[in-house]
């Protein structure tokens, strides 16, 4: 006699993520590592079994139109766990560390006062440090005049010709910075013409009153480099291009500070015909690397706060598990 199977219960079918995880103390779980190592989809899939949710640390996700060169979540993922710092300016904007620090701080004291669990998740250094270490902006305010001439000499001689000057003032905010970065690279100068002391000597801090874990992704060079350019490949496919067009089309300049990210001014320079596809795909393709090992310099290997986690299949599985028993602990 054949048995039938057991009726599911209403509890077998309520999903996961409705069954929050317990937050008892305000806490932010961080997720970082390199760029297309997986952080995205490994966030939400862990946000989405935690009833957590995601605070972007990613300082392109923030405008609008700009959607495929940055790798944004697709609407239907941001549709599956509540996004904070993504689509929330315009490309003719621009949003200082400072202004982007204030916001995300907003976003995670929302989060954490509804008893949930923040997810900082993001590959740009400099914000998600600002945001963990409580990073105050520097005590002089900004000068835009100084600022302009800084970038008019970029203009002159070349954004090269300007982080060679930063170098030779503060080598370790210049190690941080892109050279293409024209308007971080001027701000830097700016506060050493305005303060006389190097911008990495001024980061004050007030370290948040909360507790943070923090989880970096990684995979070896050679499959990360391999993942890069099948995501490149990826994005010329989804209309890069097209997406580029029109945003020239609406008047953004390739200067501006939002076209600085890579993919935006060497598609820019497609379309202006100043070089060839191909050019402008080996660009990408280095500046990405390049931009690989800059993130080394601010998520290290060797930073014992940083709990390494190699990229799997069972990934997400295991870090659910430690944030639950990390939560427990508390």
């Amino acid at each position: 006699m054949r048995t039938r199977p057991a009726r599911p219960t209403l509890l077998d079918q309520i999903p996961q993520h409705l069954n929050p995880v317990k937050v008892t103390t305000p806490s932010l779980v961080a997720i970082v590592g390199p760029t297309a190592v997986g952080k995205t989809e490994v966030g939400i899939d862990v946000a989405e079994a935690l009833a957590a949710e995601i605070v972007s640390a990613d300082s392109r996700l923030i405008y609008r139109g700009m959607d495929i060169g940055t790798a944004k979540p697709s609407p239907e993922q941001l549709a599956l766990i509540p996004h904070y710092l993504i689509d929330i300016a315009e490309p003719e904007e621009s949003w200082s560390l400072a202004k982007f620090k204030r916001a995300a701080d907003g976003a995670i004291a929302k989060v954490q006062q509804r008893g949930r669990l923040p997810l900082l998740v993001g590959g740009t250094g400099q914000y998600v440090t600002a945001i963990l270490e409580g990073w105050l902006p520097p005590p002089k305010a900004p000068d835009n005049s100084i600022r302009a001439t800084f970038e008019r000499l970029a203009a002159e001689h070349g954004p090269f010709f300007l982080h060679a000057k930063l170098e030779e003032v503060d080598p370790t905010t210049a190690q941080e910075i892109d050279p293409a970065n024209v308007r971080r690279v001027a701000r830097a100068l700016e506060v050493y013409e305005l303060t006389g002391t190097p911008l990495s000597e001024q980061r004050r801090a007030s370290p948040p009153d909360y507790r943070i874990l923090r989880l970096g992704l990684r995979l070896p060079r050679r499959v990360l480099y391999a993942r890069i350019d099948e995501r490149i490949d990826q994005m010329l496919e989804r209309g890069l291009v097209d997406e580029v067009q029109a945003l020239l089309d609406r008047g953004i300049d390739l200067d501006h500070p939002p076209m600085s990210g890579i993919g935006y001014r060497q598609i820019g320079r497609v379309l202006r015909g100043e070089r060839s596809l191909e050019e402008a795909v080996a660009e990408m393709r280095r500046l990405t690397r390049q931009f690989v090992r800059r993130q080394a310099n601010w998520f290290k290997a060797d930073d014992p706060r940083i709990e390494w986690n190699e990229v799997s299949e069972r990934l997400t599985g295991r870090l659910i598990d430690r944030i639950r028993s990390w939560l427990q602990a508390d």
